[in-house]
């Protein structure tokens, strides 16, 4: 089997790191939903020791998802850039899934903007 073209790689980088800014988002949402519970009251004799750690957790990822923002942007430059040098030599399967991220990927961006 042929090792997958540079295409391909850039391709399944960007699809990546989309997912992961996805899961960060929701991981987000989650720890919030925690917090509230914890600020909510509890019985529980750790739910302050909780609600600091839920809180520094909720400030890490939020520190995070500039980072990933930023290899999403440079991902996307670089497929943009395979995708041009490819030009007409690329699968077009292959091509259609780059174009495929490229929007997604655009969209993404776009959200937080």
């Amino acid at each position: 089997m042929p090792p997958p073209s540079k295409l391909a790689v850039a391709t399944s980088s960007l699809v990546r790191l989309v997912k992961e800014e996805a899961s960060y988002h929701k991981e987000m949402e989650q720890q919030q939903a925690r917090i509230k519970k914890l600020e909510a009251g509890s019985d529980d004799q750790n739910a302050e020791y909780m609600l600091r750690q839920e809180k520094q957790g909720l400030e890490e990822t939020k520190t995070v998802i500039p980072t990933v923002r930023a290899k999403i942007s440079d991902a996307l430059e670089k497929l943009e850039d395979q995708l041009k040098e490819a030009g007409g030599d690329a699968p077009a399967g292959e091509v259609t899934k780059a174009n495929d991220a490229i929007e997604e990927a655009k969209a993404t961006l776009a959200e937080s903007a």
